[in-house]
């Protein structure tokens, strides 16, 4: 049973998202909060496996609230959840740490693929998201490249640079023409070298070297 944490301002919202993480698919919501800055009292109370948090809220929103929260290397992961019209904030949401985003209005089993993959340690990124995210780094002024300090081969930074793109898997190995399992390889060796958490942070270090350059 994943114990999952719910974090949004909207009571309603919170509803509907306990109808869909039941226990009969396989969670447990173990604790509420109505605004970000109850997160870290109550992970503390609840110890959740995965915080699904609301990214706009009164007090405190959802990249401030998981910052944080991150801080601490014991906190759980967090699944951002995100609607159309919040771009500004996304960015910042998923430098804070967050491993995760999906549009609030995703279907149910998509949901739940998001909550599991994330409170299992992975990095799950909703394509639409993913591609609002790039707009909102593309939109930043262009800076000085400055290529990434690890020693990576040639094909890891390939990888890397369409991590950064906003690739799947997939999408890479076709652009590569390589299998999906040599890219997940090359995208393990990446973070381990770099020193990264997981594919979300991946994409912040490319930006952040300029591997991807906002204009691109």
């Amino acid at each position: 049973m994943i114990r999952v944490l719910l974090v949004d301002d909207q009571p309603l919202a919170r509803a509907g998202l306990r109808r869909i993480l039941r226990p009969r698919s396989g969670f447990e919501v173990v604790g509420e909060c109505e605004d970000g800055d109850q997160v870290q009292s109550a992970v503390a109370a609840t110890k959740p496996d995965v915080v699904v948090m609301d990214v706009r809220m009164k007090r405190m929103d959802g990249a401030q609230a998981t910052r944080l929260l991150r801080q601490d290397h014991t906190a759980p992961p967090v699944l951002i959840l995100t609607t159309f019209g919040e771009d500004e904030v996304l960015s910042a949401s998923l430098r804070a740490g967050a491993s995760g985003f999906q549009l609030k209005d995703a279907p149910g089993p998509e949901l739940l693929r998001a909550v599991k993959v994330v409170a299992e340690g992975g990095s799950y990124l909703d394509i639409a998201v993913t591609a609002r995210v790039l707009s909102a780094y593309r939109a930043q002024p262009v800076r000085t490249v400055r290529m990434p300090d690890p020693v990576l081969t040639p094909r890891e930074l390939d990888v890397l640079r369409l991590v950064g793109r906003g690739l799947s898997n997939a999408e890479i190995a076709a652009e590569l023409f390589i299998s999906e399992v040599t890219v997940k390889a090359h995208l393990g060796h990446i973070l381990t070298k770099c020193g990264l958490r997981d594919r979300a942070a991946a994409i912040v270090y490319a930006f952040d070297t300029g591997l991807v350059n906002p204009a691109d």
